[in-house]
Parts: structure tokens; C-alpha cells; sequence
């Protein structure tokens, strides 16, 4: 995997940067302390930075590195984002279950990390045009195998990360299954290894590559309820940076970005086979 060339945000930059996050608010200027704190593109392109979410334990969509810069799918395309804008980035590391909050108080700008859509998500934040499908997988210890979620006893649990649509889909559907949850994706990685649960239920790109990556794993349901997708998420009502979103992804398509993104990126963990089937391109879902 090629390492992405890391661009340094001065201290001084960052600073002024989070100052006006703080002064703008919402993006509207109105001063209301209930408004929504979102920036609009005029607002981030003046500040000269833009705060974006992203995982930092979470390879290959974002992590960090062995000499601390942020690397992945996800982080790619954020750094994409920012050259077009022409601003720096202030990477915000961020768990799934925190995603929506630093939204809405404006913490973060974007959000870029592994957000499926969702119609419940949807009504808290605005999703922009995918860029990547998703579904859900199971994986388990190749010594006991997981092939159907009716093979789980009731005194056996599954690991979640709180937050995640794995979470939410086996609460609604199989409330009957022991849920273990954890916050972040290492300590539910670190979990699943010390084998504190029978599975593992996560984004399917996830599992695959835990158990590409790790021997003694098979990801024995690799396809769990409905196929949805990845997407950027801003600020509920900020239409400003969204229509920009959605213009930059529709122009990325039309050079192919996301397939060159997936092979900078994700071409060692899952290899050609998978790259029409993951990669959305240009915000059209096939």
C-alpha cells in the first residue's frame, strides 16, 4: 500500500481555524445559540482550514500510521476535499458512536468515516452522494464458524461497536441475541481476539479484511440484511458545504477517483475482485 504524502497544519493555523468554528457558529451568522454550529464554504475556505472526521484505528479506511499520519480509504478523499477547496485539514479522530454529536456541535465540518446511510441517521445529519456499498458480515474463529446467526446460544454474544449499524440492525431484527459493545473498533477488536464473544457482526469490508488479515478468522456470513452505502455527512441543514460535496463527488467520478482511491488504498487488503462491487463512483449507486 502506497503511503499518502502527509501535508503538516501549522499550530497557528489550527488554532485560528477551531477560533472561528467557535465565532461562526451556524453558518447563517444569526448569533442564535440553538442554531445548528455548521461552517459554509465561504466561512472554511476563509478560515483556511476544514475539520474532518475520520477513524484512527480503523485500517484500511482510516488510521494512523506508524509515523503518526492519517492513512486509508477514507482519509484519501478527505485530502482530495481539501486540495479542492484549497484549504489545510485538521483530521478529527473520531469513534462511530460520536459521529453524529461532533456534527452537530460543530466540531467536525465532514464526517469521513465508514457512515453508512441510514433513514434514522438521515434525519439528524445530511448525507451527501455515496461513495462506497456496504452490508453487514459476521466473522468467527475458523474453529467454530458462525454460517448462520440461528447457530447463536442464547448464552452466546456477539461484539458490536456501539453506534454502528451492526448494533442497530441485531436490536431490531434478533433482539434475542446477547449484544457485547464496545466504543471503539480496537477494543472490539482486542475483544473478538481474546474470544470474549462467538462473532463479530461489523460493516462487511471490515470483517473481510480482519480476516484477510488475520489468521484463524472466517468470515462465515458475508452478507447480512440489505446493501446500503457510504457517504460524506455535514451538518443537518447545511446546504452549503452539502451541494459542494455532491458537485465534488460527481466531478471525482468522471476521472475515476474512487477506483484510484481503492487501489492506493484498499487493493492490498481485497485485491481486484472486489473493486466494482465496494467502489461507488461518481455518486451513482449500480
Amino acid at each position: 500500500m502506497k503511503r499518502i504524502t502527509i501535508k503538516r497544519v501549522s499550530a497557528a493555523i489550527l488554532s485560528f481555524g477551531l477560533i472561528i468554528v467557535l465565532l461562526a457558529g451556524c453558518g447563517s451568522g444569526s448569533g442564535d445559540p440553538s442554531a445548528p454550529a455548521y461552517r459554509t464554504v465561504d466561512e472554511i475556505k476563509k478560515s483556511g482550514v476544514i475539520n474532518i472526521g475520520v477513524f484512527s484505528d480503523k485500517s484500511p479506511f482510516g488510521y494512523v500510521d506508524e509515523y503518526g499520519d492519517y492513512q486509508g480509504y477514507d482519509v484519501y478523499f478527505a485530502y482530495r476535499i481539501g486540495k479542492d477547496l484549497g484549504v489545510d485539514i485538521n483530521f478529527v479522530s473520531t469513534e462511530a458512536a460520536n459521529r453524529i454529536e461532533y456534527l452537530q456541535t460543530g466540531k467536525v465540518d465532514i464526517i469521513l468515516a465508514n457512515f453508512t446511510v441510514t433513514p434514522e441517521r438521515a434525519e439528524e445529519v445530511d448525507f451527501a452522494l455515496p461513495y462506497m456499498n456496504v452490508a453487514l458480515g459476521i466473522v468467527s474463529p475458523s474453529d467454530a464458524v458462525i454460517e448462520s446467526l440461528d447457530q447463536i446460544g442464547p448464552d452466546d454474544e456477539v461484539i458490536v461497536i456501539s453506534g454502528t449499524t451492526a448494533e442497530t440492525y441485531l436490536e431490531k431484527n434478533y433482539p434475542e441475541i446477547k449484544l457485547q459493545k464496545y466504543d471503539t473498533y480496537a477494543a472490539a477488536k482486542t475483544a473478538f481476539e481474546n474470544r470474549n464473544g462467538v462473532a463479530w457482526a461489523n460493516d462487511n469490508t471490515e470483517v473481510i479484511a480482519f480476516a484477510i488479515e488475520n489468521e484463524g478468522y472466517v468470515v462465515g456470513i458475508p452478507s447480512l440484511g440489505s446493501q446500503d452505502t457510504i457517504a460524506p455527512a455535514v451538518t443537518k441543514g447545511n446546504e452549503s458545504l452539502l451541494y459542494w460535496l455532491n458537485d465534488e463527488i460527481k466531478a471525482l467520478g468522471e476521472e475515476n477517483f474512487f477506483h484510484k482511491d481503492y487501489e492506493e488504498t484498499l487493493l492490498d487488503t481485497y485485491g481486484k475482485d472486489y473493486e466494482d462491487t465496494l467502489v461507488v463512483e461518481g455518486g451513482v449507486v449500480k
